[in-house]
């Protein structure tokens, strides 16, 4: 693959870049953006999606000056309806800052709109969008061909982000040494989320819901098949953190905030899943901390409480 220098922001900074890396079924780096020392950008050309897809990495502060060592792998995923989509965590949260001493690679992909972190069944007649295979295969392959990423994973998610850090780490046995939900939806078929869910398709613009995984009654075991709450033996071994809010405006809101839904249903999706796990024997970190909304200050500051065990996960110090 072609090697070159780039020229970073703030300075010359000498860095090899990897556009052309390509995975398995043939997705490849098309443009690679610099935007400084430890951040950049990259569209890949996806045969998952069908398209190209973007992915914000951002690199350990040692990842220039040891071009030699692999480092473990951070997935952070956002949520629906975001228009910054795949910058969001960088935007909206002090994440950069926070890994700047931690020996992490941060890989934040696109979702879409709301891709709900699957494959989509579009009645049998397309295999794309497939955004499991984007994630788990096309990027995971390129960040560790590419920008020397290691085999020591973890992955984290807000709203149906988290939902997706759980489903991946279920579909996906042994990929993940640790899964955080933050404000997310670990169990699909509760009472009244399949409707969330529909809520937020046609919020965005996906108006026949049904492209999905199919009708929720007909079609019930393709939506068990993408259901953490039913898969909990395959998440056995695991490190688990679940959180969230109930709704209420919190300390972290603004003055005058008002609550709001999401978060409550968000809340008994995620209190369903961890009874499960609970009567299954299955440990988790659970953190449901009362007031709080389905908003960035409460993400960031599960991120660093979540921290110690993703770290463990990674190899890393708490």
């Amino acid at each position: 693959m072609p090697m070159v220098a780039v020229l970073l922001a703030g300075g010359v900074t000498a860095a090899e870049a990897s556009l052309g890396t390509t995975a398995d079924d043939g997705a490849k780096v098309v443009q690679e953006t610099w935007l400084d020392a430890r951040t950049v950008d990259l569209k890949i050309d996806s045969p998952a999606l069908g398209t190209t897809g973007m992915v914000r990495l951002i690199v350990p502060s040692g990842w220039a000056s040891q071009p030699t060592r692999t480092w473990p792998v951070l997935f952070l995923l956002h949520g629906c309806c975001e228009p910054v989509d795949y910058r969001s965590w960088d935007q909206f949260t002090d994440v950069k800052a926070f890994t700047a001493n931690k020996d992490a690679l941060v890989v934040m992909p696109t979702d879409g709109p709301a891709g709900m972190y699957t494959k989509w069944w579009n009645f049998g007649l397309s295999s794309t969008p497939d955004w499991d295979t984007f994630h788990t295969a096309e990027v995971r392959q390129i960040v560790e061909r590419g920008y020397r990423g290691g085999t020591r994973r973890a992955v984290a998610g807000l709203s149906i982000g988290g939902y997706g850090a759980l489903a991946y780490a279920f579909q996906h046995q042994g990929m993940f040494g640790a899964a955080a939900s933050y404000s997310g939806v670990p169990d699909t078929l509760y009472p009244g989320i399949p409707a969330w869910i529909a809520g937020i398709l046609i919020r965005t613009g996906f108006y026949n819901i049904v492209s999905l995984w199919g009708d929720v009654w007909s079609m019930k075991p393709l939506w068990s098949a993408h259901n953490p709450a039913d898969h909990l033996g395959d998440l056995r071994g695991t490190a688990l953190y679940v959180s969230c809010g109930n709704g209420q405006a919190g300390p972290l809101d603004p003055a005058g905030a008002q609550g709001d839904v999401l978060e409550t249903s968000a809340l008994l999706s995620s209190q369903s899943f961890t009874d499960k796990l609970r009567l299954a024997g299955i440990p988790a970190t659970v953190d449901y901390y009362g007031p709080g909304t389905h908003s960035w200050p409460y993400w960031q500051r599960a991120l660093h409480n979540s921290w110690p065990v993703l770290a463990g996960a990674l190899g890393l110090p708490a």
